[in-house]
């Protein structure tokens, strides 16, 4: 894996542009091993068979003292929040420590958490202002104050993590103007900026605990500020004790004891058996159809919530007949989401009709408005002005990551299905290639189209929009030479849609941005740069004797809200 991602940033290293994809894209693939396993050729028995051995120490198992034990197959790589990038280092993260700003449970509405307002912003949009609470205490017993702010905010850029881009390529200076007072002074104007501050790595650190310096990082320790300590941090076990300084609400819960089960079979034969309290991530399809439908009889709940994770076709405009706007039209009409829900997901995902989350504020079903689900009759209308037909097909290759079932899945299912009702006039060419080659060959135009997904890291509408609109150099001739939609592989380019991003980012007034949203998603359905597909849904058990257990609409997972 090392090598894999060693190889993705020697090939995007030529620009900032390129730092922020490569980035990105090197956690889509670390992430592969992490998300929503859609595994349906396995022949896992989902009725109770036995469980294989793993190498793991034994589960912890549901204890009665008050403590809640979880079950996941995912894995920590590093809690040091100026490297962590990854989906569970995130989750724990946000329950060891607290970020300047969070979001009202239940809610994706940003409110303060170790500031005690919302920024004070220049007229310019520049530099933005944050009172800080004066109450708190980091874990080592360290004052938080505006210095130690300054501090884990300056580690998180300067120590050159994973997710340093996030901040480095905004921030030009970050200063405390008071005991508990910092300002931040922005390159350009980011209205978003206040999100960004919710980010997990974001999290301030003890500065008597940590330093500052390329790559010194701490993975295996954790000096903050939240509501729990941490006690035990190992490959196979995390616990958590409550932090009974905390300057907040006190966890319900005795700690939390986390095992780190190596296989989907392992979690799911564990929770059934009453081993964990909680299974959180990751359970095959056929494992949670289970769960779902045995969950009176068994004595469980289920919890079930969206995600932020998009699925999607890029289409490269470099590659014929895919320059033909018509064409890219008639592919988007010819996408069954239905269909593929209900044949590769069981259910379990959600139809998706813009590149925006369904739980932003902006989001607008462009997709279904403009084209519908396995509308063959208006892509044959389509594919005919565009001068393709029975004795002229289109031939599209998709490719997508030789790891990814589900996307092999998802690719296999378009060609019968799109082949059996458009006469001959469509050939679908499912293709696969090694994830490192994929990503390597994405800005090149290698591929007439691939299937991606993307994770934000961020609640904001931008960071579903620019990574994949903008452009810095191009023309609508030409295509994008040099920019974000080159390097994640469509070559868009639209003057209008760049000059509604730089519209949106520094516009202050939550209506008239909505307003541009709503603009690029138009774009967005008109040109066929990307066609959205779906978005991953989250599921969570817990046994009845549990409370508390719920994932909130901007993905966080508080585990202090737990109680048995």
């Amino acid at each position: 894996m090392k090598n894999l991602v060693d190889g993705m940033q020697r090939n995007l290293q030529s620009s900032k542009l390129r730092q922020w994809w490569s980035a990105l894209w090197r956690e889509r693939v670390l992430r592969l091993v992490g998300l929503f396993s859609l595994c349906l050729l396995l022949t896992v028995s989902c009725g109770g068979g036995q469980s294989t051995s793993t190498g793991n120490a034994p589960a912890t198992g549901a204890t009665g003292d008050g403590r809640v034990t979880i079950g996941t197959t995912l894995e920590a790589r590093t809690l040091d929040p100026a490297d962590a990038y990854e989906v569970f280092p995130g989750i724990l993260l946000q329950n060891l420590g607290d970020r300047l700003y969070t979001y009202q449970p239940g809610t994706t509405q940003l409110v303060p958490q170790l500031a005690t307002a919302l920024p004070e912003v220049s007229e310019d949009g520049l530099t933005y202002t944050i009172p800080l609470r004066a109450d708190v205490k980091f874990h080592d017993g360290e004052p938080l104050n505006a210095e130690a702010v300054v501090f884990s905010i300056k580690r998180f850029m300067e120590n050159e993590g994973r997710a340093t881009f996030l901040l480095a390529d905004r921030v030009e200076s970050i200063e405390a103007t008071g005991e508990n007072e910092i300002a931040i002074k922005l390159k350009q104007p980011f209205s978003a900026f206040p999100s960004l501050l919710a980010f997990y790595g974001t999290t301030p650190v003890s500065p008597k605990a940590y330093e500052i310096g390329a790559g010194k990082f701490k993975p295996n320790d954790f000096v903050g500020t939240g509501p729990y300590k941490l006690a035990q941090f190992s490959p196979d076990t995390i616990r958590l004790d409550p932090n009974p300084d905390y300057w907040g609400e006190k966890p319900a819960n005795q700690g939390v004891d986390i095992q780190i089960i190596a296989s989907p079979a392992n979690l799911y034969n564990t929770f059934k058996t009453g081993g964990i309290d909680v299974a959180y991530q990751t359970l095959d399809p056929d494992q949670i159809r289970d769960l779902v439908k045995n969950a009176q009889s068994g004595g469980w709940q289920v919890i079930e919530a969206g995600s932020n994770v998009v699925n999607y076709l890029v289409l490269n405009q470099k590659s014929k007949p895919l320059d033909d706007v018509r064409v890219r039209q008639a592919i988007a009409a010819m996408i069954d989401r239905e269909l593929l829900n209900e044949r590769v997901f069981q259910g379990q995902a959600e139809p998706l009709y813009s590149l925006l989350s369904t739980s932003s504020a902006e989001y607008k079903p462009v997709f279904k408005d403009q084209y519908g689900d396995g509308n063959m009759e208006k892509a044959k209308a389509l594919l005919t002005e565009a001068g393709i037909s029975a004795s002229n097909p289109l031939t599209l290759e998709i490719w997508y990551s030789s790891s990814s079932t589900k996307r092999n899945l998802v690719a296999n299912t378009l060609k019968a299905a799109i082949e059996k009702e458009m006469d001959g006039m469509v050939v679908i060419e499912p293709k696969s290639v090694e994830a490192a080659t994929l990503f390597d060959n994405l800005d090149k135009g290698t591929y007439p189209s691939v299937l991606l997904d993307w994770y934000p890291d961020y609640f904001d509408s931008d960071t579903f929009i620019e990574p994949f609109m903008s452009c810095e150099k191009g023309n609508a001739t030409t295509g994008c030479e040099s920019g974000q939609s080159q390097t994640g592989g469509s070559f868009y380019y639209s003057e209008k849609a760049n000059q509604l991003i730089q519209q949106q980012r520094s516009e202050q007034d939550p209506a008239a941005r909505k307003q541009q949203f709503e603009e690029l998603q138009d774009l967005l359905a008109a040109d066929v740069p990307y066609i959205p597909l779906w978005q991953d849904r989250d599921y969570v058990f817990a046994q009845n004797a549990v409370e508390g257990v719920e994932i909130q609409p901007s993905q966080q997972f508080f585990f202090w809200q737990i109680k048995k």
